[in-house]
């Protein structure tokens, strides 16, 4: 479940393993490209308002005050346009807020948010997208 949160036509949701923060999402482009300049209308149009709803789904979901978003596609093993959205929580330490969030990613799997709780999760956000996913009119 965690891996399948959400699906459209352009966009996969899931929650990222490897981290410690729970809800950590990434919103992962569903044909391989390697740059946001080559998002066709239709995949930006939809990015937008799925950024945006995932965000509140997270702040319902696990309380957070606000989101990280960042894209780089830079990962040897993943370089394909992928967008982290990450929930931020008001109790989140000083050095794991801003780009230092990025340490709580690749993590021993020891410290990892375990499988069945990323399931837990990924099955309350995709509640919480349902009723506005698949957007009216998309």
């Amino acid at each position: 479940m965690w891996d399948n949160i959400l699906a459209t036509p352009n966009w996969d949701v899931a929650h990222a393993f490897g981290t410690d923060i729970e809800g950590w999402c990434v919103v992962v482009a569903r044909r391989h490209i390697i740059s946001l300049a080559e998002l066709t209308d239709a995949e930006a149009g939809e990015l937008g308002p799925l950024v945006r709803d995932l965000s509140r789904a997270l702040e319902e979901v696990v309380g957070s005050t606000k989101t990280y978003l960042a894209q780089f596609a830079e990962h040897p093993d993943h370089h394909h346009v992928h967008l982290h959205v990450v929930p931020r929580a008001a109790d989140l330490p000083e050095d794991s807020r801003g780009p230092g969030i990025f340490s709580r990613l690749g993590l021993p799997e020891s410290r990892w948010v375990p499988e069945p709780r990323r399931d837990a999760l990924a099955s309350a956000i995709q509640a919480q997208l349902a009723p506005r996913w698949p957007p009216a009119g998309g």
